[in-house]
């Protein structure tokens, strides 16, 4: 089996995918997704994270546009490159944060158990200033654009929504049982389910 995780931004879901690894003694990824796509598409690491889970609404009119003619876009020809990764990293059990994988994977045939993890706005924010990556932007207002470039991505290249339940065996709401409370409930459910 395959674990994936989807998750707003600040929800800890390296966290959680780092802790499940640890207790399962499976591998992770969620970084390590742009050093694998950055060597199978040819674009730099910068390219990949900047386009392998981002997408714009301008960005994906544009690349709606350029795509109906001969020319792939970049984000086509990344998220290719990062599919083709995810069907790589399924051939053993493993734990895969974000890039579509619960719907690749559910396309390739693949047995996953999809969690998706949210939380509310006061929880996220906070795990958002603990984690510094906003810069010199506002902290919610960088929230809110990873959260609408993620579900902008999600949705051109899946035709789902992401956090629609229907797409996940689990939905987890992370700041309503805590971090510990997560991993321990998660831990005890996948125990003894991941091989094949």
């Amino acid at each position: 089996m395959v674990i994936t995780i989807s998750r707003e931004y600040g929800a800890y879901g390296r966290s959680v995918a780092r802790a499940l690894s640890q207790s399962l003694g499976i591998e992770f990824y969620d970084v390590d997704f742009i050093r694998m796509t950055a060597e199978k598409s040819g674009y730099s690491e910068e390219d990949v994270s900047r386009e392998g889970e981002l997408l714009s609404a301008g960005s994906r009119f544009i690349n709606s546009f350029l795509s109906t003619s001969a020319y792939n876009s970049s984000y086509d020809e990344i998220f290719q490159a990062q599919k083709e990764v995810v069907l790589e990293l399924a051939r053993k059990p493993c734990i895969m944060v974000g890039r579509c994988s619960n719907i690749i994977l559910r396309e390739a045939g693949v047995k996953t158990f999809d969690v998706f993890l949210h939380a509310d706005r006061d929880f996220r924010r906070a795990h958002a200033l603990e984690l510094n990556e906003y810069g010199k932007m506002d902290v919610e207002r960088y929230m809110d654009r990873c959260d609408h470039w993620r579900k902008t991505y999600y949705r051109a290249y899946t035709g789902h929504e992401m956090g629609d339940y229907h797409d996940y065996d689990l939905s987890i709401d992370v700041g309503k049982i805590g971090l510990d409370r997560t991993i321990e409930l998660l831990t005890s459910m996948l125990e003894g389910n991941i091989e094949g």
